[in-house]
């Protein structure tokens, strides 16, 4: 065989289309799974729906069960060894037994001594431990006024992410709240998409007089910020979980009805429209079985969006007071609640925010990799 000859090949190969045949979802999942961020965003989603749905019936808590006796214990506690013995002075000057494995056990009493020291007597009644608060933070001392350094770090055993100042467990409020703020977000963006839908497709598919007094009707909506007319509507309404979705369900549509406007008009003057209206179809069936489903790229996009707005919006509800009536636990009213105890136990407003942010980055970025997958100007 020569360098130079060519190669030879069978008809069969010539034929042969050398690329995968996927559908338009195949193809969207394709794109979509290739994006880093998307994939991740999709991952954290899945991880909280697990969190709050599937987690609460492994707890042995309820979020609303109170000890008081344990308020305050961060989930990282530094015990102090004491007679072969584990102490935890918390911030409120309380002494917590913990075992070897930290579990807490018990809340010892206190008895004042001078005005400058605390007495705590065994249940025994043969020792003493004194603790001075002269300097910040309080230690335990000797009767000498030694302090002890027989400090250790153990893990709370007990409430995994330490309790609130009521003593209830954190990480079953956690679940609770992110179950809330996940319910309140899907059904307030599903109410805010159909309506959007409805609204946006009919000003933009009938055009003229009808679609400049409805486009009005939205600006005027829109000339007050949307956080305000729910923040009136929860003020109007009592607090509670019908509330929330009626107020974000009654103003945050808007946007949607824009987006929908404008893909309506872009889509109304092609082809296929006209093709429907050749054969008779009514107005009832073009809009809703060629035009919307053609325009469900952007609609999805911006619906997916909606949601960490959404979540937010609750949030921000529950942290003003305005939000999910206690004590029904929600991350925004878990902020609220963290604020008197800010400076000693800053966790228990750390955690709640942490969720809060990481839930609405999983939907933000699954959001974004929707709109990199729904569009074909993307398509490689």
């Amino acid at each position: 065989m020569n360098e130079w000859d060519l190669c030879t090949t069978s008809d069969e190969l010539k034929e042969k289309i050398w690329t995968k045949n996927r559908s338009f979802s195949g193809d969207v999942w394709f794109r979509f799974r290739h994006k880093l961020t998307a994939v991740i965003g999709l991952i954290i989603i899945i991880l909280m729906i697990i969190f709050s749905f599937i987690a609460p019936h492994f707890t042995k808590f309820k979020y609303d069960e109170q000890n008081l006796a344990f308020s305050n214990i961060p989930f990282r506690m530094h015990v102090t060894k004491i007679n072969n013995r584990y102490y935890y002075l918390s911030s409120n000057l309380k002494i917590i037994e913990v075992s070897e494995d930290g579990k807490l056990i018990q809340s010892l009493s206190l008895k004042e001594e001078n005005g400058m020291k605390k007495t705590m007597t065994f249940t025994d009644g043969t020792n003493d431990i004194y603790i001075s608060y002269l300097k910040k933070p309080a230690t335990f001392v000797d009767n000498q006024g030694k302090k002890i350094t027989a400090v250790e770090k153990k893990w709370n055993k007990t409430f995994l992410l330490g309790s609130d100042f009521l003593g209830r467990d954190m990480l079953t409020r956690l679940m609770y709240g992110s179950r809330i703020s996940l319910i309140v977000a899907l059904i307030a963006t599903i109410v805010n998409m159909t309506i959007g839908i409805l609204y946006g497709g009919i000003s933009g598919y009938k055009g003229g007089l009808t679609d400049s007094v409805m486009m009005r009707i939205v600006d005027i909506i829109s000339t007050i910020p949307l956080t305000l007319y729910v923040i009136l509507i929860m003020v109007v309404l009592n607090n509670g979980f019908l509330s929330i979705i009626i107020a974000l369900s009654s103003v945050y549509w808007v946007s949607m009805a824009r987006i929908v406007r404008g893909q309506i008009i872009s889509l109304k003057e092609s082809e296929f429209v006209y093709a429907a209206r050749t054969i008779g179809s009514s107005s009832k069936t073009i809009l809703f079985k060629h035009l919307l489903p053609n325009a469900m790229g952007p609609i999805l996009v911006t619906a997916t969006m909606l949601i960490p707005s959404a979540i937010f919006i609750e949030a921000f509800l529950g942290f003003i007071g305005l939000g999910i009536a206690p004590p029904m636990a929600s991350l925004g009213t878990m902020c609220n609640d963290s604020l008197q105890t800010l400076r000693t136990a800053p966790y228990q407003l750390f955690l709640p925010s942490l969720l809060i942010c990481i839930t609405m980055f999983g939907f933000s970025y699954v959001g974004d990799g929707l709109r990199d997958a729904l569009d074909p100007k993307l398509k490689k």
